[in-house]
């Protein structure tokens, strides 16, 4: 990678007072260590149980090691270039559409407001579904009958993330609850990979081949596995996290990154690893389906795997609550009649319309790679680095630049190829499934 000049704020601006955008959430009241911890939180979400199934089966050995190795350090670039940006101009831009606007002015405003709602409501879908899955395992365990299918637990799930939105009123005040979640995701990651290892041992050689019924088929599950490759590390607002960090924002916020890629993968590179060498090719996409051991320890995990998507995915509809509660100047003690009742009515409102679309369309792979595609490349990579471009183009030598250029290029065709493979995913399963199927 092009090392970039100015890496910090400009010495002018840290002179500055710093204009804050008016919110009714928190800011600048986090630590750089619990902002890393709800960056890791994402990572390790219950997504990580699915990551052996739709990146480790497409690519294989070579193809997912060396594709995660690359997708951890582009990722990690590419957010350090927004983390630098969050005081830029005289102003600190507490929302990834504050920043674009700024930038580019009031049509880029709408349109990155546009991709990452698209985004959040998207990775919002795929807690849902996962979230389901986990509690119909647990289910699955104590009950033979079976009466009860995905749909009907994903409701479930629904009104839980419900329940918990309307009593947590803003990301800063999820810190308790960020606690439970590493132990939570301790519970699940190490049960699955205790599991993993296991039937991996007692297992009979594992086939490993990459099974495709058409090049053309080849071709699409590559590309939409390299999707889910950027899906994994994708937060699309992180100027929404950065903004709850104390002064220096810039600082702190790097050091979280920091955090994040380095201590924070490594629970999800060994689900994954570990997951796919145990099962092969026919690992699943919730690689807890496909373990075996005692009752209570994968009840356990399921349970735990339930309770961690329900926290993640309020850190994801975060800035649509943002929003909401800042548009209808919600202001005052969360504890107040009118600002419970709006949330009951705002919140429950977004997290109705996502769990229904969850449980009509529950085909987990298929919108990890339509998310990737349509908002993960274009946030993440294509914006951070023609951003960059354009806030610190007098400060960049012409290598620079045209290394940022060859990004925007990149990401940009593989942005659109990714879209064409995750609708025709979609396409796919649609034939084969029903809506509200029991996958």
């Amino acid at each position: 990678m092009v090392a970039d000049n100015g890496d910090e704020p400009d010495d002018d601006i840290n002179k500055l007072t710093l204009h804050v955008p008016e919110t009714s959430h928190q800011i600048s009241t986090d630590s750089w260590f619990q902002a890393g911890f709800v960056l890791t939180t994402g990572i390790n979400s219950v997504f990580v149980l699915g990551y052996s199934g739709t990146i480790m089966v497409p690519l294989g050995w070579v193809g997912g090691v060396v594709g995660l190795l690359l997708a951890t350090a582009v990722s990690l670039y590419a957010n350090m270039l927004v983390a630098k940006l969050h005081e830029f101009d005289g102003k600190r831009h507490i929302r990834y559409r504050d920043l674009a606007g700024q930038i580019y002015g009031r049509e880029a405003y709408y349109i990155t407001w546009a991709l990452q709602y698209i985004n959040l409501f998207m990775i919002n879908i795929g807690y849902l579904i996962l979230g389901g899955s986990a509690l119909k395992a647990f289910y699955v365990l104590f009950n033979e009958e079976h009466t009860l299918k995905l749909p009907h637990f994903i409701a479930i799930e629904g009104v839980v993330c419900i329940l918990f939105a309307i009593s947590t009123p803003h990301l800063s005040s999820l810190r308790i609850w960020l606690g439970c979640s590493t132990v939570l995701s301790l519970i699940y990651i190490i049960v699955a990979c205790v599991l993993a290892t296991k039937d991996g041992l007692n297992a009979a050689p594992r086939d490993y081949t990459i099974h495709w019924t058409s090049t053309t088929s080849r071709i699409f599950s590559t590309i939409g596995a390299s999707a889910n490759l950027v899906f994994a590390f994708n937060t699309g607002m992180l100027p929404e996290i950065q903004a709850t960090v104390r002064q220096p924002a810039v600082k702190n916020m790097l050091k979280a990154l920091y955090f994040q890629f380095s201590v924070g993968v490594v629970p999800m590179y060994a689900v994954t690893f570990i997951g796919y060498w145990a099962y092969g090719s026919s690992t699943p996409t919730y690689l807890l389906n496909s373990a075996t051991g005692p009752l209570w320890v994968k009840a356990s995990a399921n349970m735990s795997a339930f309770l961690q998507s329900v926290i993640a995915l309020h850190i994801f509809a975060s800035p649509a609550y943002e929003y909401l509660d800042t548009k209808f100047g919600i202001h005052g003690s969360a504890l107040k009649v009118t600002n419970i009742a709006f949330r009951i009515l705002a919140r429950g409102s977004y997290l109705t319309i996502s769990t229904l679309v969850s449980a009509m369309l529950p085909f987990l792979g298929d919108f990890e790679s339509l998310t990737g595609a349509l908002s993960t490349f274009p946030l993440t990579f294509i914006l951070a680095n023609h951003m960059f471009l354009m806030a610190k183009k007098n400060k960049l030598s012409s290598l620079q630049q045209s290394w940022h250029w060859l990004n925007v290029g990149f990401f940009a065709l593989m942005s659109v190829a990714a879209t064409v493979a995750g609708i025709r995913l979609i396409i796919v399963d649609s034939k084969e499934y029903h809506i509200f199927a029991d996958v």
